[in-house]
């Protein structure tokens, strides 16, 4: 009955848990944190190492040498020094059609008499179209080229400012044959200008392609050439008129400009895929509406019409279109597979 069937309370503890060992032991460490400034055992001493491949301790074999590793193509991490650069956005201009281009297109409608107009006009669709069929079949060639040979593809990658120097000669080769109505008209300037301009573009657009796997260009390609299609078989079987809306289309191809410029300021200092991304899926949504409303503006039965003179501005301005749009489905499917 004298003795009590609980355990000692913290403060009846008779003692320590362990007696004082004989001998020249050291003391065992106290529980908790150590003193500051103490050594650590079995750390070493400071300074410490300052890599995150240092061994800790001398003899030790280092850690793991730095990437690339064998197989991976690229440096694990955020986009930052050291690591490849984004692919280079597409081009950015806004669509624009000259007032002296347009005229009406009553005397140009299938449901008229005029059959002289029509036949003119059958033969100014089939030039547009062998004239954008030789473009594409340049452009397909160049991005071939540029994906499939090696060498041209480190080239390309490497020295960027070949890429700038096509975009400010695509760019001026454009406002001249958008702005200027002789060199646009007049043969063989026309041509030449044309010329140039497809060249120019094409070779931006095998260089953007080279930045993406071959899988994702053939897709690319082929969601581009199903969505032109159906386009253009929506624009000649459809009653809805595109033409009535230009106003709506000025203001939709200065928002996508305003929003590449924008989107471009913001890449060059943070690399934001989101972003990317969302003026990607914005870029291909206009522009297979700006490439109905040229089709449209092509066929000539509506409220508005391309002159038969232009046949260099229509041919150019569906060339742009088609090529935006494998640009922008380019980003997205490349993005998602990466």
């Amino acid at each position: 009955m004298s003795r009590s069937d609980y355990p000692p309370g913290y403060h009846e503890s008779p003692g320590p848990m362990y007696g004082p060992q004989g001998g020249n032991y050291p003391p065992p460490p106290a529980y908790g944190f150590p003193s500051f400034g103490g050594p650590q055992p079995g750390q070493p001493a400071a300074p410490y190492p300052t890599g995150p491949n240092t061994p800790l301790f001398p003899g030790q074999p280092g850690g793991y040498p730095p990437g690339p590793y064998p197989g991976q193509p690229h440096h694990g991490g955020p986009p930052g020094a050291g690591y490849p650069n984004p692919p280079p956005m597409p081009p950015i201009i806004p669509p624009t059609i000259p007032s002296d281009a347009l005229s009406s297109g009553d005397e140009f409608a299938a449901r008229g008499s005029n059959w002289d107009s029509l036949s003119i006009r059958h033969a100014f669709i089939r030039k547009v179209y062998l004239i954008l069929a030789s473009q594409l079949l340049v452009t397909t060639a160049i991005v071939a080229v540029f994906t499939f040979v090696q060498p041209v593809r480190s080239f390309v990658q490497r020295n960027q400012a070949v890429y700038w120097v096509s975009y400010a000669v695509y760019f001026i080769t454009h406002l001249v044959l958008v702005c200027c109505k002789g060199p646009r008209r007049k043969f063989p300037w026309n041509v030449i200008l044309l010329s140039v301009f497809t060249l120019a573009l094409s070779y931006m657009t095998g260089s953007i392609s080279s930045y993406y796997d071959t899988k994702a260009v053939f897709l690319a390609l082929g969601i581009t050439a199903v969505v032109c299609i159906a386009v253009t078989v929506f624009c000649f079987q459809t009653k809805v008129d595109f033409t009535k809306c230009q106003g709506l289309f000025c203001v939709l191809g200065i928002v996508m400009f305003v929003t590449g410029i924008i989107t471009a300021i913001v890449l060059s200092f943070k690399y934001m895929l989101w972003l990317h991304m969302l003026y990607a899926a914005l870029g291909a949504i206009a522009f297979t509406m700006f490439l109905a409303y040229h089709t449209q503006l092509l066929i000539g039965n509506r409220k508005h019409s391309i002159s038969e003179e232009e046949y260099v501005f229509a041919a150019l301005s569906i060339y742009v279109d088609i090529v935006q749009i494998f640009l922008f489905l380019l980003q997205i499917i490349g993005a998602s597979t990466k």
